[in-house]
């Protein structure tokens, strides 16, 4: 018998009504906090980039202000942790020097104030580390260039990483030194060297 042992199928339910609407646009904060919190859950952000982001998808500015403010209120959104977060990451793992770092922060929307106070944390001791660290990795592959074209290498290298000229020239003076190549004093102003400022390499 065909269908022998079969159940007859049951009509298809509806689905049960709910008390609120259906449409998650209908409410604009909850739809702001779960753009924020799906951002928040990639990477740290700042205020300034998740205000951008909700503007980007129409957000009013009301709506994004009340979000924001309630993340601040509850430790999810903090630009001075990001500021020190990011300070710290970037100089110890790319080697940026604090010009670059406050060129980042300034992109990534933190004021000034802040990104200030994350900066002091990073010590002249800690960024003129850095720098000597750098210059040591690449003087061996430029033991058979001459020594002024050697510095104005590395101290261009230096610039694109945001150290400021005059730390630049005295670090790499001082390794330049400790391998026996003595810079001429024709080399001192580096810093206004064309293939310094065309960021040579």
């Amino acid at each position: 018998m065909a269908g022998f042992g079969r159940r007859p199928k049951r009509p298809a339910r509806e689905a049960p009504e709910h008390d609120g609407p259906a449409d998650p646009a209908a409410d604009p904060e909850s739809v702001a906090r779960t753009i924020c919190l799906n951002l928040l859950s990639v990477r740290a952000r700042t205020r300034a980039e998740l205000a951008k982001e909700l503007a980007r998808r129409d957000v009013e500015d009301d709506v994004a202000a009340t979000v924001l403010d309630r993340l601040v209120e509850v430790h999810l959104l903090d630009d001075a942790a990001f500021a020190e977060q990011w300070v710290d990451s970037r100089h110890r793992h790319r080697g940026l020097g604090r010009r670059a770092l406050s060129q980042e922060l300034r992109t990534k929307g933190v004021e000034s104030e802040v990104a200030s106070a994350a900066l002091d944390e990073l010590g002249d001791d800690a960024e003129r580390s850095k720098a000597a660290e750098l210059v040591r990795k690449r003087l061996p592959s430029l033991d058979r260039v001459e020594p002024p074209v050697a510095a104005r290498r590395l101290v261009g290298m230096l610039a694109r990483k945001g150290y400021g000229a005059g730390l630049a020239y005295e670090v790499v003076k001082t390794e330049m030194a400790a391998r026996g190549a003595e810079l001429e004093d024709e080399v001192d102003g580096l810093e206004g060297d064309d293939e310094v400022a065309a960021g040579r390499r």
